[in-house]
């Protein structure tokens, strides 16, 4: 789903060791948590999320013949530290915005930001390898519409708005701008992608533009999937994220107030248009093979 390398396979092939390896991984972390034996509760997640990516990819390999680990680790290795360097613009704009916060720290600050990178580092792996095993097993590429052009002005308006919605919600008033963190979630794949579009590189806007939505429908479902696993994951964590959103927070499902969970699948749209637009930015496409 995220980059054609030529070596794609329809040859399934055997679940792989480390695909084992990650599903023992999530299991015995799940019986160490509720056993409450440290260090598993303080890191669980990121040692069960780095289980989940082991098994996700695993599951790629079996139905399609290739996968991100197995075919292309450089790219997964560079996956890894975008994710983190990109959520941590998410953290600067959290520090204005206050949605969240975290409890159940680490005492030493090494411990700290080792467990905020590690946990950083596997968001967008979780979200790529979920979308690629879910395109496999629903069956999003019989989905056509029909081919439109974009037209150049509504390229213009999306880019100007994708602005507004990223830039001016930290520079209002925190009891106006703490109700507009969605605009975030939103803003970047409005600014982002036509960008992509524009510098060739994969966008959600032209996959539309030819009529196949794949690769939309596969990443909203990867974002259900993720937000579920998230917040069921976190809710049982000693070191985790609480949210303090302004809006019906008292009816909540884990941690995460019901109308958060709308926020999860544009958020795995936003996290793929900022992906392929820092590989493209950083020309690292001899680096992805």
């Amino acid at each position: 789903m995220l980059k054609s390398t030529g070596k794609e396979s329809s040859t399934q092939k055997r679940f792989p060791w480390y695909g084992w390896l990650g599903l023992v991984v999530m299991l015995v972390a799940e019986v160490l948590l509720f056993a409450r034996v440290e260090p598993v509760p303080t890191w669980f997640t990121p040692v069960v999320w780095s289980g989940y990516i082991l098994f996700a990819d695993g599951l790629v390999l079996r139905l399609k013949g290739q996968s991100l680990i197995h075919d292309r680790w450089k790219e997964f290795l560079m996956m890894c530290w975008l994710s983190l360097l990109i959520w941590l613009g998410f953290e600067l704009y959290n520090l204005r915005l206050m949605n969240w916060y975290y409890v159940g720290l680490p005492a030493q600050a090494w411990q700290r930001d080792l467990g905020y990178g590690w946990a950083f580092a596997t968001i967008f792996p979780a979200i790529f390898e979920s979308a690629e095993w879910l395109e496999e097993l629903i069956p999003f590429q019989r989905v056509r519409i029909t081919p439109r052009p974009w037209r150049e002005w509504l390229l213009v308006l999306s880019v100007i708005a994708g602005f507004a919605f990223v830039a001016i919600p930290p520079m209002l008033p925190y009891r106006i701008s703490r109700y507009l963190f969605g605009f975030v979630w939103l803003g970047f794949i409005f600014l982002v992608d036509p960008i992509n579009r524009r510098m060739g590189a994969p966008s959600l806007l032209r996959d539309w533009e030819e009529g196949h939505p794949a690769r939309v429908l596969s990443l909203l479902a990867s974002g259900v999937v993720c937000g579920l696993l998230w917040e069921f994951w976190n809710y049982w964590a000693h070191t985790k994220w609480i949210y303090a959103m302004p809006l019906l927070s008292e009816i909540k499902l884990f941690e995460m107030p019901v109308l958060g969970f709308l926020g999860f699948p544009p958020f795995a749209l936003e996290c793929y248009v900022l992906y392929q637009f820092a590989k493209t930015a950083l020309r690292g496409d001899r680096l992805w093979v």
